[in-house]
Formats: structure tokens, C-alpha cells, sequence
């Protein structure tokens, strides 16, 4: 990996991570307001993310990833269907349900063999990545490029939810209260087997899951357990689980991540960190840190401009 993405991923880790779990559980809204214009948009101080969270449509290009997963954008997005035979969207008012095509493909035969394999009526899709990508107002550092999607670890209802309900439904609670296990009122054999369906998707890199789900996984999986290296541990993600795909075969503009570790992960030593006691409680700083600032256009990869000034693309 180059310096930069390194750089990039480690702020993605540590720095971000608690405030996207809490996001994805706020509530949304059935009548989002419009944002208000920006008087001088092409003011470099800007930040990105208060133009690309005004995209509400794709930009009408072809289809290209830019940049890295925390550090980028896409052109020629593809929105997921708001409903499925085996999915649905949730907090709609968001409108993060785009992404590459591949993204997309992957989300629909997830959601069918949930259905076929774990006998869930399909699956609730979190975030995605907005129209354009880029940075978000709000929740992820990652999400930028359309390679990433959340997952609720809540089964799709056997029936199509309201409006109102997909703004102000929210996921259920995997982990205990001490953060040490399971909860073993709400986890069950089938949230194993949707993510392992999700893990042996040969396009999928890393799925990020809270740590006691990790240790849950390593300990009821049977048979072929190779794919449990691609899920790890990470703050959070005990409502849902983060799947990320590798850059698209030929997209030269995206900025890969290494592969993971080909160990499973299971051991006391690989898990010890994420159970010690500076991370489950951590202290508040004495010094609080300055906020960073947010990432301006100059700091995305330059072809993001002309993402970002493209006409949309027909809805």
C-alpha cells in the first residue's frame, strides 16, 4: 500500500469508526429538506462533502472509481432498487443506495441467498455511497468510491416497510451488554451463515463486524472456515456488517487495499487487543484534539471535479 492510502485506512480505523455505528442507527426524516445552495462553489476552501452531499443523481459518465475507499469518488453510479425480492433500503432520505454495478449484483445475490440459505425473507441495506461518492456530512469515512455497503444484521420483515418505518426503524442489538459476547437473545446460527454467504463472494476484500461478533463467528463456524480471514474486527458494527469490495477488474484510477491475513484471526493473541480493557473503556483524553479539518476538493483525486460538474445522469 502507498504511503497515503496507509495513512488514509489508519484515520478510517481509529478515528471515524464510533460515529458511524451510532449514525447508522439515527433516525431519518419522510420529508428531507433541500439543502441550500452554496454561494461560491468553487471556493477551494469548501468542503468536499458539502458538494457532493448536494448530488442528488449519478454523474451521466461512464461507469469509473476514483481514489480509495476514505479518499475518492465514482462516476456513472447505480442505484439499488429501493425494494426487492429480498431487500429492502432503509433511511431512504439519506439517498446513499448507489454504488458500482458489481456492488449492486453482490447486494441482490446476498440478499437472495439470505433468503435461500438462512431462511431470512431477505435483508435491510444501510449505507451505501451517495450518487457521486465523495465524502459524507455525516457517518463514514470510507463509503467514498461505491465499493462499500452496510448490512443490518436485522432480517428483512416478510413484508414491505412503510416510509416511516425505514426512517425511523432500527436495528437490533448483537452484542452484550459487558461488549464481551453475542447477545445471546439475538444472535443466531442464520447471522452466521449470511456473512460467511457474504465472505465467500470472491469479490469481497474485509467484512467489518464488532469483535464479540467475530469471536461468535470463529467459535460456532464448521467445516470450511477460510473465509472467516476476511472478517474483522472493527469499533462498532454490532447493528450491522461492512462489506467491501476490491477495486473492479481494469479500474486503474482505484487505489487498492491489501489483501488480509490468510490466518483465520480466531486466536486469543488476534482478538486480545480488541478486548482489552483501553478500547472497551477507553479514557477520554486530557487534551481533546483539534478537529480535523474536512477534506477539501483538492485533496481527491482530480478527476473527481469533473465527477462532480458532470450533467446527471437520467433517473
Amino acid at each position: 500500500m502507498t504511503p497515503r492510502p496507509f495513512l488514509i485506512l489508519i484515520i478510517t480505523l481509529i478515528a471515524v469508526v464510533h460515529a458511524a455505528d451510532a449514525w447508522a442507527q439515527d433516525k431519518g426524516t419522510v420529508n428531507p429538506k433541500p439543502l441550500p445552495p452554496i454561494a461560491d462553489p468553487d471556493d477551494p476552501k469548501i468542503a468536499a462533502k458539502e458538494l457532493f452531499g448536494r448530488k442528488v443523481l449519478p454523474a451521466a459518465m461512464p461507469t469509473r472509481v476514483f481514489g480509495f475507499y476514505a479518499h475518492g469518488c465514482i462516476a456513472g453510479a447505480e442505484g439499488l432498487p429501493i425494494n426487492g425480492d429480498n431487500w429492502q433500503v432503509m433511511r431512504l432520505s439519506r439517498n446513499r443506495y448507489w454504488g458500482h454495478p458489481d456492488l449492486v449484483a453482490l447486494i441482490k445475490r446476498l440478499a437472495a441467498r439470505a433468503h435461500r440459505d438462512a431462511g431470512w425473507p431477505g435483508i435491510l441495506v444501510g449505507d451505501m455511497s451517495q450518487p457521486r461518492g465523495g465524502p459524507m456530512f455525516t457517518g463514514h469515512a470510507s463509503h467514498q468510491v461505491g465499493l462499500d455497503a452496510d448490512i443490518w444484521l436485522t432480517p428483512m420483515p416478510n413484508r414491505q416497510l412503510s416510509r416511516n418505518e425505514r426512517e425511523e426503524m432500527s436495528a437490533v442489538m448483537m452484542v452484550r451488554g459487558d461488549r464481551l459476547d453475542i447477545d445471546p437473545h439475538n444472535w443466531t446460527p442464520t447471522h452466521l451463515a449470511v456473512i460467511r454467504a457474504a465472505a465467500l463472494e470472491p469479490s469481497v476484500q474485509r467484512i467489518f463486524v464488532n469483535a464479540a461478533i467475530k469471536k461468535a463467528l470463529c467459535r460456532e463456524a464448521r467445516g470450511d472456515r477460510h473465509w472467516l480471514h476476511k472478517v474483522r474486527p472493527m469499533y462498532g458494527h454490532d447493528y450491522h456488517f461492512h462489506i467491501r469490495i476490491r477495486c473492479p477488474p481494469g479500474a486503474g484510477e482505484c487505489e487498492s487495499q491489501p489483501d488480509p491475513n490468510e490466518g483465520e484471526g480466531c486466536s486469543t493473541g488476534d482478538l486480545a487487543y480488541w478486548f482489552s480493557d483501553a478500547v472497551l473503556h477507553p479514557k477520554p483524553p486530557k487534551v481533546p484534539p483539534k478537529p480535523k479539518p474536512p477534506m477539501t476538493m483538492a485533496e481527491l483525486p482530480p478527476a473527481c471535479k469533473a465527477v462532480l460538474h458532470a450533467p446527471d445522469a437520467k433517473h
